[in-house]
């Protein structure tokens, strides 16, 4: 049984994790958090520092601050990662891919398969339709913090072209849609988990791509089926595409 850590431990997805680990042949054998939470039958640290348990993969979904530190206990301790935080700056990926030559990173902005094949179809269907306009709607919770979404990013690279503009949200007198480009638009609300939706808006015809996240255990048994696919890889930086692959 692999033992796993997990970062972000006291919110939402790590508590998830930990809840289902052992289904996906796992032993959570230690969390880190700066939020301090109640005992989950196995120890809670605010800092990777502190942290005294060996693993053999640690997944995190926390927030982007805690990603050098996250980073020098991983390559420390020679421990695979799983990345499902989203929210990086430029400076962060840089870090991250730095990091991959010394350690096998998984990263993704969505653990849903089902995401990524949307983004496979919208990739397809921008080729195929020629001309049509294409807008990107994303809705989540009321307290996700980063916005537009990780996912939304994704799917505009997958559609965008070397002549595409995004244009996020629309707004006054003048917004009338100019050639090329790509609306992205933000919806925050309840306890949605996640939707994405990808429109291709032509003359007299319209083709809507679209998935929805259900509850939070698909982006939870993405995130554990990519820790498991993980561990013994040789170092390097792996995504969807190579676990769906």
């Amino acid at each position: 049984m692999k033992r796993l850590l997990i970062s972000g431990v006291c919110g939402r997805m790590g508590r998830l994790l930990a809840q289902a680990s052992h289904e996906h042949g796992m032993l959570t054998v230690a969390g880190v958090d700066a939020v301090a939470c109640e005992q989950q039958g196995f120890p809670v640290y605010r800092y990777f520092s502190q942290v005294r348990e060996a693993g053999d993969v640690l997944v995190d979904f926390s927030v982007p601050g805690v990603l050098g530190d996250l980073l020098d206990h991983c390559q420390s301790h020679a421990l695979p990662c799983v990345l499902g935080t989203t929210g990086y700056t430029e400076e962060d990926m840089k870090r991250i891919q730095k990091a991959a030559d010394d350690i096998p990173i998984f990263w993704s902005p969505n653990m849903s398969r089902g995401v990524y094949v949307l983004t496979q179809l919208a990739a397809r269907a921008v080729q195929m339709l020629d001309g049509f306009d294409v807008e990107i709607i994303e809705k989540h919770h009321n307290q996700k913090v980063d916005s537009p979404s990780g996912t939304a990013l994704s799917l505009l690279n997958a559609v965008r072209k070397p002549d595409s503009s995004p244009v996020f949200g629309r707004e006054g007198k003048s917004a009338k849609r100019a050639a090329g480009e790509i609306g992205v638009h933000a919806v925050r609300g309840g306890t949605v988990a996640g939707e994405h939706e990808v429109g291709f808006y032509g003359d007299n015809e319209v083709i809507i791509l679209s998935h929805q996240a259900q509850n939070r255990g698909v982006f939870v048994a993405g995130a554990l089926s990519a820790a498991g696919w993980l561990t013994g890889r040789q170092p390097g930086l792996y995504g969807m595409a190579d676990l769906m692959g």
